[in-house]
């Protein structure tokens, strides 16, 4: 097992700003966040969706305070790799979990893909077009591992630009729908009754989803400049940007369209939001500020999850086979990453996905919580009140977002379940005979 020392040791000559790092980190999340999850959100929380985002950056918030303590310590460019690998030692639990988390991170990516192709197609009225959504979404994951492949400066640069382009044009476009539609309209002239408590809290789970971004931070830990004061700095920035731009959108698409329409039009609700606030104008501008975000975030999650599984197999935690092709591990796992979310993309229609990858980093998480506490909150100088704090409020939002799906979808439950389970039976397979042929050696 390699230990990584050199990562406890950073220097902090890293290619990545702290301005950098929060691009790419907001990055993640909004495009995700607003325009992949706004419809499943209110399809759930009814008129009280705002209310589900700003549960959601509370318990985001406190999951964040695990990551912090450790990438502060510890900062890594394999960052939940290695504090799972900390918390368990290199063993079933720490693959797997990290797995887990890898898993919902390509699954985001397969999904914001399509949403992107979602939102450029609409101008057109072909968002209907499966065959066209997938090319495009397929485009899209080629463009990402072209910008990663150019080196991490590229992927740091771009982020900023994007990130700047898309916080501004939705600032635009959410305080410009308010100011047309007001606060007593659409969504919110309905009866809040028509959401209960439970669906409400299980909208927490995708709302923990459109924060989980800042993960992308953690995993790139060892790529930040001075990492162990800016990777903390990085993430609590990130969440507070994402916060305020997705209460502005929550209230601009509520006020502007019934929770009716902003589910029927989930996978551009945005767009169908500025049409009748904003006219043409509004409609086209937040189509491009669609298209941006969505890109800029499946490009800064390719690079944190080719980065996450780097590490994975550099800890011999994965299987890794070459494959023929030449240069380092960290360019054959972009590839990789970019091949299984180019194929989910090509393949699914990943709007129910979605759940999966919220059981997927759920998990991950509440384990991430509960190994800091029980073998490392004393090394790292953690309070045990907020990592139990954590660790309940994500049982509590998994505990409400599974009995809504058994209701609604169970066999979606099944699938996570059967899904998580491959992956602790493959893990444990893979390290025992590994184990065993380090024995025979």
């Amino acid at each position: 097992m390699q230990t990584h020392e050199h990562d406890d040791q950073t220097s902090g000559t890293g290619s990545i700003s702290l301005l950098g790092g929060v691009a790419m980190g907001t990055g993640v999340m909004i495009g995700a966040g607003i325009f992949a999850l706004t419809g499943q959100i209110a399809e759930l929380a009814g008129p009280l969706f705002p209310l589900s985002f700003i549960a959601g950056a509370l318990v985001t918030s406190l999951a964040a305070y695990s990551y912090i303590k450790m990438s502060n310590r510890w900062p890594s460019s394999g960052g939940i790799a290695m504090i799972l690998q900390k918390a368990y030692g290199p063993g079933v639990v720490a693959a797997s979990a990290s797995l887990l988390m890898a898993l919902s991170m390509v699954i985001n990516e397969s999904l914001v893909a399509r949403t992107f192709a979602t939102y450029a197609l609409r101008p057109f009225e072909l968002e209907q077009n499966g065959l066209l959504v997938s090319v495009l979404a397929l485009g899209l994951i080629v463009f990402a591992y072209l910008v990663n492949a150019a080196g991490n400066r590229s992927v740091s640069g771009f982020s900023l630009v994007m990130s700047a382009i898309k916080i501004g044009g939705i600032a635009v476009f959410a305080i410009a729908a308010i100011w047309v539609s007001g606060f007593a309209s659409g969504a919110f002239s309905e009866p809040a009754t028509t959401s209960s408590g439970e669906a409400l809290l299980a909208s927490v789970a995708f709302s923990i989803l459109a924060f989980k971004g800042f993960t992308t931070i953690t995993n790139s830990g060892g790529e930040i400049v001075d990492p162990h004061r800016n990777v903390g700095r990085t993430i609590m920035i990130s969440i507070a940007v994402c916060v305020v731009v997705y209460l502005l959108v929550a209230v601009a698409v509520g006020s502007s369209l019934s929770i009716a329409q902003i589910v029927e039009a989930r996978d551009y609700s945005l767009a169908a939001a500025a049409e009748p606030a904003l006219g043409d104008l509004g409609f086209y501008f937040t189509v491009a500020i669609a298209i941006t975000a969505t890109a800029s975030g499946v490009i800064a999650s390719v690079f944190a999850v080719s980065r996450m599984l780097t590490m994975l197999t550099e800890m011999e935690m994965i299987p890794h086979s070459h494959f023929g092709m030449s240069g380092g591990i960290r360019s054959h796992m972009l590839v990789y990453t970019v091949v299984a979310a180019g194929a989910l993309a090509v393949l699914f229609d990943l709007s129910r996905i979605a759940a999966l990858g919220a059981f997927f980093y759920l998990v991950m998480d509440m384990l991430v919580h509960w190994g800091v506490f029980r073998n490392l909150r004393e090394e790292i100088g953690a309070r045990a009140s907020i990592l139990l704090a954590a660790l309940a409020a994500d049982a509590v939002v998994l505990s409400a977002f599974t009995w809504v799906k058994l209701k609604s979808d169970p066999a979606i439950v099944l699938y996570a379940v059967l899904g998580i389970g491959a992956v602790f039976i493959a893990e444990w397979f893979y390290l025992a005979r590994r184990s065993s042929q380090a024995q025979d050696s």
